[in-house]
């Protein structure tokens, strides 16, 4: 009787989750593409590359990003129903556990989940790189070109300062690279002006002051008014794109994570990040079907509607406590493993307080 019951359960949870994750994606496709349409035809996107570049991949994208979120208001709805139809508590008093009751539901979330987590880490950052790149050269704003203030150490004891660079032109202004031996500066080099030159794979600095120091601390100047020289960087190395992260299956984004922490990079937090959520977003899919299970397994005066309200508030709740503790990991010295799992370990103990006060 209770795999009858599990089969039925399961088979409401799948059903009502593909429902509404193709509703929600439809509706979304349709607000992108009124709002982007006028850059498709004005930049000359073909159909071709709108349909397969983009949409196909946006909606992989998408789909799985909400996947939590819409097996939440998938849960809450269609508990809802069956309490609402007495079908729960059918199932309570004929002797099933509501510990019982969860298989079913945790069941589906772990069906969910695991593609989830495999589409997060190895097959999304492959999507991506399509999906970015229609983004850059049809959508995006190109004064994101420019980066400013870049701070790297290219290797140990060697450190590199740009106070302006055009990734496009693969220039740029104020210039300069110091070597350290322990806390002692052994040499520093700067210059007005930099380009890349593509066919040599050199540097040329322009207006170029170089200082060496002796071990006694006397200091030799020496200026050039140009030089051609290779430094250990490429211009890839000077300025990453932030969304290059999204782009890499997680193996990949390990080693560039330990080159970034290398080089000393102010944007390594936003990579480490992005790591980590491959792995809670998915993990929060149980958190939010506990919550929606217990939210909804009880009969109240407001129904399905007040159900649905509860749940879109918590939803937004989770979105935005998510939000602002990965702000504080980027912008501070805020641990982003802690900034990342926050949430989940605050929902989970709403979860379970929840589920202590629900009906046996």
């Amino acid at each position: 009787m209770l795999k009858i019951l599990d089969r039925y359960i399961l088979v409401k949870f799948l059903g009502t989750f593909f429902v509404a994750i193709a509703l929600i994606l439809m509706i979304a496709v349709v607000f992108d593409i009124s709002e982007k349409i006028e850059d498709f035809v004005s930049k000359g996107a073909s159909l071709r590359e709108i349909v397969m570049d983009h949409y196909m991949n946006f909606l992989v994208f998408y789909g799985n990003l909400f996947s939590s979120m819409i097996v939440f208001i998938a849960t809450i709805f269609f508990t809802s129903k069956m309490t609402a139809r007495t079908e729960l508590v059918a199932m309570l008093t004929g002797g099933m556990s509501f510990k019982r009751l969860l298989y079913p539901y945790f069941l589906g979330a772990t069906l969910i989940a695991v593609i989830s987590l495999y589409l997060s880490h190895y097959v999304i950052p492959k999507t991506n790189e399509t999906r970015l790149n229609f983004e850059w050269r049809y959508i995006q704003d190109k004064s994101k070109e420019r980066f400013q203030n870049l701070h790297r150490q290219i290797r140990p004891g060697h450190m590199i300062f740009l106070e302006n660079y055009n990734t496009r032109r693969m220039s740029g202004y104020h210039f300069a690279y110091e070597h350290f031996e322990g806390q002692r500066m052994l040499s520093a080099m700067k210059s007005d002006f930099m380009r890349y030159d593509t066919v040599t794979t050199k540097w040329r600095l322009d207006n170029v002051v170089i200082r060496s120091i002796d071990e006694d601390g006397t200091q030799h100047l020496r200026r050039e008014r140009r030089i051609d020289t290779t430094l250990a960087l490429l211009p890839e190395d000077l300025a990453t794109i932030i969304y290059n992260a999204e782009m890499m299956p997680t193996p990949e984004l390990n080693e560039f994570i330990r080159a970034e922490q290398l080089r000393g990079s102010e944007n390594v937090n936003y990579f480490i990040i992005e790591k980590l959520k491959r792995t809670s977003w998915p993990a929060s899919t149980y958190i939010l079907v506990l919550i929606a299970l217990s939210l909804s397994s009880q009969k109240t005066r407001g129904g399905l509607g007040l159900n649905i309200a509860i749940g879109l508030a918590i939803c937004v709740s989770y979105i935005f406590f998510m939000q602002i503790s990965t702000t504080f990991a980027t912008l501070s010295n805020f641990p982003p493993v802690l900034a990342v799992w926050l949430p989940n370990i605050f929902f989970s103990l709403l979860g379970l307080y929840l589920y202590a006060r629900a009906p046996k």
